[in-house]
Parts: C-alpha cells; sequence; structure tokens
C-alpha cells in the first residue's frame, strides 16, 4: 500500500477498470482473432501474450499494434468482425473472473455505487455482465467503443451524469493512473492485472484484500 485512504475522501462510489481489475479473457479475445484469422485465410496468429501487452489501449492504437499492414480505415472495419466473434465467445466461455470478484461485488454494491469504465469495444461491458451475472450490482458503465472519448472524459461524463462527489477509480496499468490523475479522481492499483504502477493512492495485490479494506471503511456522511 502506497498510502492511507484517510488522506483522500471516503468515496461515494467506486468505478472499476474491467480487463486486468474484474477479469482475465484475454485468451478469449485471442480466440476470436485467431479465428477471423483464418476464416479471412490468413496465416497471421495471435498468442494470448501479444495481446496481454495491449490491454487497456484505445481502440486505434491497439489495432496499429494488431493489424499493422492494413489502413486505418481498414482495420477498423476488419475490428468489427472480430468483435463480434469475441461477443460469441465471451457468451460460451466468458473469462477468467478474478477471485473474490464474484463474492464481494454484491457486498460492495450495498455500500457504494458501482460502475465501469474501460476501454474495450462497445457492448463488451455489458457480455461480461451477463456472463459474470452482476446485472443488479452495476448502476452503470461507459467503454470506449460507445463515443470514442479516452478513459478520462468517460469517466468525467459519469461523474457528472451521477453527481458523484468522491469517487475513485480501480485499476491495473499505469494509463488507467494517468486518466484517473486527468479525471481528478485517485487511483487505486490493483496489482495483479497486466501492468504497473508507482503513483496509486493505495495498491491491492487481490480483490478481496481490496473489498475487504473498503467494506471497513466508516460510510460516507452524506
Amino acid at each position: 500500500m502506497k498510502k492511507d485512504i484517510k488522506q483522500i475522501e471516503i468515496p461515494d462510489a467506486l468505478v472499476f477498470d474491467m480487463d486486468g481489475t474484474l477479469w482475465d479473457a484475454v485468451e478469449t479475445y485471442t480466440v476470436a482473432w485467431n479465428r477471423y484469422f483464418e476464416e479471412q485465410g490468413l496465416t497471421r496468429r495471435l498468442l494470448k501474450k501479444d495481446l496481454d501487452a495491449l490491454m487497456g489501449l484505445e481502440e486505434g492504437k491497439f489495432l496499429e499494434k494488431v493489424l499493422p499492414d492494413y489502413p486505418a480505415e481498414e482495420r477498423s472495419d476488419r475490428y468489427k468482425e472480430v468483435i463480434q466473434l469475441q461477443y460469441d465467445l465471451i457468451d460460451e466461455q466468458g473469462g477468467h473472473i478474478y477471485d473474490g470478484v464474484l463474492t464481494y461485488l454484491p457486498l460492495l454494491s450495498k455500500k457504494y455505487k458501482l460502475f465501469i469504465v474501460s476501454n474495450c469495444p462497445r457492448y463488451t461491458i455489458r457480455h461480461f455482465i451477463k456472463f459474470a451475472k452482476i446485472e443488479s450490482y452495476i448502476t452503470d458503465s461507459f467503454s470506449h467503443g460507445e463515443n470514442y472519448l479516452p478513459k478520462h472524459e468517460n469517466i468525467a461524463l459519469l461523474v457528472q451524469k451521477y453527481e458523484l462527489q468522491t469517487p475513485v477509480y480501480i485499476g491495473d496499468t499505469e494509463s488507467d493512473q494517468i486518466q484517473s490523475q486527468k479525471a481528478a479522481l485517485p487511483f487505486i492499483f490493483m496489482s495483479y492485472g497486466f501492468g504497473t504502477c508507482d503513483q496509486a493512492a493505495i495498491s491491492f495485490d487481490s480483490f478481496k484484500s481490496f473489498a475487504l479494506y473498503f467494506l471497513n471503511l466508516p460510510k460516507k456522511n452524506n
């Protein structure tokens, strides 16, 4: 832990990143990409580790890495087909939901408003929520694929929409920390995810330790 939460205000909402924070579905994403390459008669193949390094990137930057030999417009068109394969596979096999997430989200939702903001395609959060069966615990979500805004702007839109006073953002990369800072939210780092970060308000090595810490905080006075 970098700092004590007492140095920031008690939160009224918890805003989560998705990939690397709530679950790891990169194996599923990889299968979708390779299935698409195969259907198109392409020899290109990806490994999970290839996509692990790209998690959290906005769509344009992500596709530059995955489809470097295609012009930007064609990358986007091809990605739409891959995304549909991803949705289908998420519904079929999902991904690895991190230990403690399904146990503690219901408890956290009784104390805080819970949200998800991710740089994923438009409906990925919806498919994740459905697979995890957590619809009743998540108040709302924003994804980069909905409006192609940077993460900090989507966080700001959510804060404005729900008139949040002291939310925190929870993620697993330095990029998440930077976006959280731009949105003027304290950043909570989950070290079990895909990245590293040295500038978090506080860090946790498991979802359980995170959840217990926030469940034991005094309730914010409204």
